[in-house]
């Protein structure tokens, strides 16, 4: 991976944007793609929309969302402890003891996530998971009063961890999912742009919104957009560490190249294609069965206005909904090939009625 294409990565992991907060990572994303994009534009929603050779045929839409777990602020008590409303899927037995950042009108500050301490528990409360009005955050302030003149009532808040490498091309970071989504899409624009062969195809890649919370944001970009084909980005779990029944899972390997899923979700001409390309071009990809709706954007792609020719690349993930989520640089990399090779590859008058 070029180095510039890396610190563009970092810097989206590093831009807090917990659903409905997603400000500061699509000013990363739109600074970065504005050096080759035709046009970039904000919807009514908040998804941030790049366009190349607009007037082309057919119209593809590339979705990776750019919004990450989070928390929202919803009480503040008489000491000055902030308490807290989940914003996504989070498994609260890994919360407690986590450093945050809230993000105030003034800028971020510091928290801690605190409990009661194990030695006062009693030996039920031990082995419950907390309740999250058991939980709360400690910005350090002496009362009530001190702290609501720093915080406000639905201020967002995220974890303190960013983007660091590990060995073997592969990073931990909070917000992988699915930040590194809306970094291939963006990444497979440039390599379409800087391609010597032009493309016939009209190229939209979107950083969506509020996925974390319904898909939002892929349902009114892609109604906006009316894509014939279009594909999402997002993670999936990697099934390569201990606890796992591949028998229940399906196998997934981190570093074994881009999932292309296959499923009532996935259009079967677009999933024959991606595999040939990725046959041709040496790409290393992996394949995983989706019998129902994916729970991604593709699920909302699939079924904006008429219906669109939809499919789903997925990235291999560990611990996923976790501060500590681990992808490989590898596999992003070359997701971001195929796609922009699947783009190149397609003709004016293509159909992909099955």
């Amino acid at each position: 991976m070029r180095e510039a294409s890396k610190l563009f990565l970092q810097k989206l992991l590093s831009a807090p944007g917990p659903s409905g907060y997603e400000g500061p990572v699509r000013d990363v994303w739109q600074d970065e793609v504005g050096n080759y994009a035709d046009e970039i534009t904000t919807d009514i929603h908040g998804n941030a929309i790049a366009s190349l050779r607009a007037k082309g045929s057919p119209c593809v839409m590339l979705a990776g969302h750019m919004d990450e777990l989070g928390f929202q602020i919803i009480h503040i008590d008489e000491k000055g402890y902030l308490f807290f409303e989940t914003i996504g899927g989070f498994d609260l037995g890994i919360v407690p003891g986590r450093k945050v950042r809230v993000h105030t009108e003034e800028g971020p500050i510091l928290g801690v996530l605190g409990k009661k301490p194990i030695h006062l528990m009693s030996a039920d409360e031990r082995k419950k998971i907390p309740e999250k009005h058991d939980l709360w955050i400690d910005i350090g302030v002496s009362d009530g009063i001190e702290a609501k003149d720093i915080v406000s009532i639905g201020d967002p808040v995220t974890y303190d961890t960013n983007f660091e490498m590990l060995r073997n091309d592969m990073i931990v970071s909070r917000a992988t999912d699915n930040k590194a989504g809306a970094w291939v899409v963006a990444e497979a624009m440039r390599r379409v742009a800087s391609n010597r062969k032009k493309p016939k195809a009209a190229l939209y890649s979107v950083a969506t919104v509020q996925e974390e919370v319904g898909l939002r944001g892929a349902k009114t970009s892609a109604y906006g957009i009316d894509p014939m084909v279009g594909i999402a980005v997002d993670v999936t779990w990697a099934t390569d560490h201990p606890g796992i029944d591949k028998r229940k899972t399906g196998e997934c390997l981190l570093g074994g190249g881009p999932v292309i899923n296959r499923g009532a979700n996935i259009n079967p001409i677009i999933f024959d294609r991606l595999v040939a390309i990725a046959k041709t071009k040496k790409i290393p990809y992996q394949i995983m069965a989706e019998p129902g709706g994916t729970g991604t954007d593709a699920n909302a792609l699939q079924l904006t206005r008429e219906g669109v020719a939809a499919a789903l690349l997925s990235i291999p993930q560990r611990y996923m909904h976790t501060p500590v989520e681990i992808i490989s640089l590898r596999d992003i990399d070359h997701c971001a090939q195929l796609l922009a090779w699947f783009v190149l590859d397609l003709d004016t008058n293509e159909s992909f009625i099955p």
